[in-house]
């Protein structure tokens, strides 16, 4: 599920978003799986709880840095994520 862009005509989405809910939904399950609280992957990104709660919830954006570390407390490669983004992979 990538944005086409043809559908980017307002580039800067809602985090309510189908894409954005898809991205969300990827990122918990990918917590999920390796058996984290939210608690357990604040302590790995050294970020308060309340930081993966609002981003999980949708309360919080994250800017593309903030991405990759996310991505890396969560031993993903955020350039994999984001090519299976693209491809409609992931």
């Amino acid at each position: 599920m990538y944005l086409k862009s043809e559908r980017m005509g307002n580039i800067r989405l809602s985090v309510h978003s189908a894409e954005h809910t898809y991205l969300r939904q990827l990122l918990i399950r990918r917590r999920l799986d390796l058996g984290l609280s939210q608690r357990a992957l604040a302590e790995r990104m050294d970020v308060v709880h309340s930081f993966v709660g609002k981003v999980e919830t949708g309360d919080r954006r994250m800017d593309i840095f903030e991405f990759i570390e996310y991505c890396r407390a969560l031993d993903w490669d955020a350039s994999e994520v984001v090519r299976g983004l693209q491809e409609g992979s992931v």
